[in-house]
């Protein structure tokens, strides 16, 4: 073979099983070779560049396989709520706030702050004289607008929307500043202060080194993150190289014509050397907290009986035409109602075809668990959105359900003896990016989920190698260290496979390489 652009010697090689390899060799890209440290003095030429890994464990690049990188730059910006944990501290932190343009912004707003109070802007309003502001929810579905920025939108009563959306008013019509599901938020981030090009160039490449820095090589982007993306990537990429590799879905809502769908379609085709835009992303429902999760049965405040498609039938003609063309979708799905409904979309397109996959799957009932495996649809799930629960049922999330539906929660153990593809990522920035939490906590279930038991380490490293590469499509290519694969890896200071997770969740990573490119040295 020609001789390698780089060689890796002195590791333990996962592939991911354990291997007796200790050496791995890359060119243009590809990984070529896999053998030992003697083999390796063989592959070697006058250009070669060799890593002395010191015994660490080399696993195939961990895989994001739910994140928000471009569109979370812009939309969870300002001040971090997400410590927040009752209405007196959050009073306390937006009376201290930085202003940006004039405005208060914050973001990671947790719903049990509220302590079962209904989302209002009179709960806040007087600690901050009268200045706008703009406070996300945590799960990314919610805002809390005071009076000012309300005003400054333009939303002075309630709207009807083409999909599940509300500008929640008081009895006589007012606004209490909750601005539930995308077309209502759509309504205030219109008006809000944005960066520069040129900002968000640089706080992208520098967000994607801090994911590369924790072992990520590449992240499943569940949203196009606006028009202007693709030539924003371009530009990072005329520069220099990303530093994890990005598989872009955009969005596609209710009432999309054929037109719409077409140029979804034709989107495909947009890519640069470590993006593509691959597969389109759906919403079947909304969140739990936020009543708009779809479920066989209504919340405890009578909430969650419609789907986000007003028409479901919609939705499913979207996915076929969608489905002829040759692309995969990602439909997100929490309510049990919104899982077997995307489950009976994907069944009634017949075998073949692209690769179809759910995301998020909060709580589903046994009937529906080895549908997954039977249609081939890929399961991504969060492990760590779990922290936003509690074990004994009192936050807002497992009370809505009530414990019958709270006590099947994330059943990532569930689906994997299912035969399911079980898919792992973070949904960052609903929840951080490290990967290594992603590891841990598909190993030890928290909140809601914490009765029910984990996946073993190999399984939680399948989950963000092998089953993320199936979830795209991809396990022919990436997902493995094999010859021929991408040469997308990440060297452990310790086994995760192995090791307890909570020595996991705090291991150095040594090295990272996304396409043959070393992104991260530790």
């Amino acid at each position: 073979m020609s001789a390698p652009d780089l060689v890796l010697v002195n590791a333990r090689v996962r592939t991911p099983e354990l291997t007796a390899h200790t050496a791995v060799a890359v060119r243009a890209g590809l990984i070529t070779a896999l053998g030992d440290d003697t083999d390796a003095r063989a592959w070697a030429g006058p250009g070669t560049e060799t890593i002395d890994l010191g015994g660490a464990t080399l696993t195939p690049g961990l895989t994001d396989a739910h994140s928000h990188p471009v569109w979370g730059l812009e939309m969870f910006s300002g001040t971090d709520l997400s410590a927040v944990r009752d209405l007196d501290e959050l009073r306390a932190v937006l009376a201290g706030a930085d202003r940006r343009d004039g405005w208060v912004i914050g973001y990671g707003l947790d719903h049990n702050v509220f302590g079962g109070r209904a989302v209002h802007r009179a709960l806040i309003e007087d600690v901050l004289d009268g200045v706008p502001a703009c406070l996300r929810l945590y799960d990314g579905h919610s805002i809390l607008a005071t009076g000012p920025a309300l005003e400054a939108a333009g939303i002075d009563g309630p709207r009807s929307f083409a999909q599940r959306s509300e500008i929640v008013c008081d009895a006589d019509g007012i606004p209490t500043g909750h601005l539930n599901e995308h077309a209502a938020m759509d309504l205030l981030t219109a008006v809000l202060p944005v960066r520069s090009t040129d900002e968000r160039r640089s706080r992208l490449v520098e967000l994607l080194s801090e994911m590369a820095a924790t072992g990520l090589t590449s992240a499943h982007v569940m949203d196009l993150g606006g028009p202007d993306v693709p030539g924003l990537l371009a530009a990072v990429e005329a520069e220099g190289d990303l530093p994890v590799r990005l598989r872009l879905a955009p969005w596609c809502m209710p009432g999309a014509d054929a037109a719409e769908l077409d140029e979804l379609v034709r989107l495909q085709s947009r890519s640069g050397r470590l993006w593509q835009v691959a597969g389109v992303k759906f919403f079947m429902d909304g969140t739990v907290e936020g009543g708009t999760a779809w479920l066989e049965h209504a919340d405890c405040h009578g909430q969650g009986t419609d789907a986000f498609w007003p028409d479901p039938a919609g939705y499913a003609a979207a996915v076929r035409h969608l489905h002829r063309a040759g692309v995969g979708t990602a439909t997100h799905a929490i309510g049990d109602a919104a899982v077997r409904n995307v489950l009976d979309t994907v069944e009634a397109l017949g075998p073949g075809g692209p690769r179809h996959r759910i995301e998020h799957i909060e709580t589903v009932p046994d009937d529906q668990l080895g549908r997954f495996a039977a249609l081939g649809v890929a399961a991504s799930m969060q492990p760590p959105h779990t922290a936003y629960t509690r074990a004994d049922h009192t936050d807002e999330w497992s009370k809505r359900l009530g414990d019958e539906r709270a006590g099947r929660a994330w059943r990532i153990r569930d689906l994997r003896d299912a035969g399911a593809a079980l898919a792992l990522g973070s949904d960052w920035p609903i929840a951080h990016y490290d990967a290594r939490q992603v590891l841990a906590t598909a190993q030890r279930p928290r909140g809601a989920a914490s009765a029910r038991p984990g996946l073993t380490g190999l399984e939680s490293l399948e989950g963000v190698t092998t089953h993320a590469a199936y979830a795209a499509g991809e396990e022919a290519v990436a997902g493995r260290i094999a010859p021929g694969f991408r040469a997308d890896l990440t060297a452990f200071a310790v086994d995760p496979a192995e090791a307890p997770a909570d020595e996991t969740e705090q291991a150095p990573i040594r090295l990272t390489i996304a396409g043959g490119r070393v992104t991260y040295r530790g």
